[in-house]
This record gives structure tokens, C-alpha cells and sequence, in this order.
């Protein structure tokens, strides 16, 4: 018996969407991104990487262009000096007009 025959008679005939497909369709690019970590030359670059994409994936669920978005935090970044200057650089703390 295949999947769609178990999921069609657990359903009472009907056909049920997979609940796993939604998940691998967002999170797709972090998938293919996680196969060029694996040929990082170092635990600090593969540490960079991921720290970089958590950055693009953040600003993509707050609807944020993740471009602006890091243009933005270059220019900021070297001005922090306390934690609340590290907090106000978040994704969804950047200023409106800039979204």
C-alpha cells in the first residue's frame, strides 16, 4: 500500500495535504544552504555562514528586505558598544522606512 492509499483511508476517502510539504517549501533554501556549510574551511567560517543566514531568513519572516536589512546593520554594527545597542540592530527594529 502506498502513502497516498494509507493517508486516503485514514482520511475517510478524502485526500489530506502532506503537512510536511509546507514546512520543506519554506524552508527549502535553508536545506540547499546547509550543503555549502558542510565545505566550510573552518567551525568559525561555517559559524559565520549559518550566523549570516539566520540574519537573511529572520528578515525574510519579518518581511524585510535582507539586503537594506544588512546594508543598514554595516553601517550601525561599529557603533554598538552596549547590549541595548546590539538589541536596537534586530531585524524587526529596523526603522520603517527602510523596510
Amino acid at each position: 500500500m502506498d502513502q497516498h492509499s494509507r493517508k486516503t483511508r485514514k482520511s475517510g476517502g478524502r485526500s489530506l495535504p502532506d503537512p510536511t510539504a509546507r514546512w520543506v517549501n519554506i524552508n527549502r533554501a535553508t536545506l540547499r544552504g546547509r550543503r555549502g556549510w558542510l565545505f566550510s574551511d573552518t567551525v568559525d567560517g561555517a559559524n559565520a555562514s549559518a550566523n549570516l543566514y539566520s540574519l537573511v531568513e529572520s528578515c525574510k519572516a519579518n518581511r524585510i528586505d535582507p539586503y537594506r536589512y544588512l546594508a543598514w546593520l554595516v553601517q550601525r554594527l561599529p557603533l554598538a558598544k552596549t547590549v541595548d545597542d546590539y538589541y536596537a540592530l534586530f531585524p524587526w527594529k529596523i526603522p520603517a522606512d527602510l523596510r
